[in-house]
């Protein structure tokens, strides 16, 4: 997370400091114009800026833990303390869950922005349509010529359509060539990376995949670090692939209707945003005379992927995912 442009997560916190719902989310596209040389003029032969800008709603989210006089007295730990430490492990577990649902969120034309579950087969179809130069089903780009959801999923199959090395490589040159493009998350100001997070069923299978595999044998730092015996991250082709389990499979919608799939994301800059009302603190709360003691825990923020439309003139219309490249894939379970 960070504040610039160039963040994978966007964080913004302007309203900590004024009163509103909604936290504006700017971009500013590459230029592409040739400029000028020599003696021509430049007055008159400037590019126009090519900003974009993102609404991002913000809501408040409270939860609470109740510990009455008799508990406290019947415990050997500090009950107070303990449900002070859970609420903030139910708070990290809920951005976590969010964060999740932001990357698959399938987004129509205007603001719509729903869940992927929530989505209906419209939406995901407009979503396809919108995005086809940012998403990928199975180890090829034409599984989504069809502009069809449903039918793209179809394409994927347990043999040719897992993930590989081969898929991760084209997802980055798929965000290098889309238009606008995904830009990478540059690291002292000298490494561009993309970061791919993938549900642990098609990790398995990179995992399992003979080029990874030659890559963490001969390339890799030698020792207990290896990926090989931590299952740590993997580092390939300038993209650090990171296992998310929590990462949701979709069962029996792939080639035939039999085969499960799963959906890993490469993200770049500007994959998802943050906006920030108000960051967690703690509340009490005392009643029945004393005797029941509550601690509880408050947050207002909105979390969601960002999108900048390219229409020229209308900003809304036709939203592309910033920062993300979907790749489903194959997610079959263990046999």
């Amino acid at each position: 997370m960070g504040t610039q442009m160039g963040s994978m997560i966007q964080v913004r916190e302007d309203l900590t400091r004024k009163a509103g719902d909604t936290v504006v989310f700017p971009t500013v596209r590459r230029l592409v114009g040739a400029g000028v040389t020599g003696n021509t003029v430049l007055e008159g032969n400037e590019e126009i800026l090519n900003a974009r800008s993102l609404n991002l709603v913000v809501s408040a989210f409270r939860h609470a833990v109740a510990v009455s006089d008799w508990d406290e007295q019947k415990s050997v730990i500090d009950l107070r303390e303990a449900a002070r430490e859970a609420l903030m492990v139910w708070e990290l577990e809920k951005m976590r869950n969010d964060i999740i649902t932001s990357l698959g969120a399938i987004t129509a034309d205007g603001n719509v922005q729903v869940s992927y579950t929530a989505a209906t087969a419209g939406q995901r179809n407009t979503w396809l349509v919108n995005n086809a130069d940012r998403v990928l089903f199975g180890n090829s780009k034409v599984n989504a010529v069809s502009g069809v959801f449903a039918t793209a999923l179809t394409t994927i199959d347990n043999t040719a359509d897992k993930l590989t090395a081969a898929v991760v490589t084209l997802a980055k040159r798929i965000a290098r060539t889309a238009s606008p493009r995904i830009r990478p998350i540059s690291v002292n100001d000298d490494e561009e990376w993309f970061v791919m997070f993938v549900p642990s069923l098609p990790f398995r299978d990179l995992m399992q995949d003979p080029v990874i595999i030659n890559a963490l044998q001969y390339a890799w730092d030698r020792g207990r670090d290896n990926p090989l015996f931590t299952a740590g991250d993997i580092m390939y082709n300038g993209v650090i692939i990171r296992e998310v389990p929590e990462l949701p499979v979709v069962p029996d919608v792939g080639a035939g209707g039999t085969v499960d799939t799963a959906a890993s994301f490469l993200c770049g800059a500007q994959a998802l945003g943050v906006a920030w009302a108000q960051r967690m603190k703690s509340t009490t709360n005392t009643r029945d005379y004393n005797y029941m003691h509550g601690v509880g825990i408050q947050e207002m923020r909105g979390i969601g992927k960002l999108r900048f439309g390219t229409d020229p003139t209308v900003d809304t219309t036709k939203p592309v995912d910033a920062g993300i490249v979907t790749v489903w894939t194959a997610a079959e379970p263990d046999a």
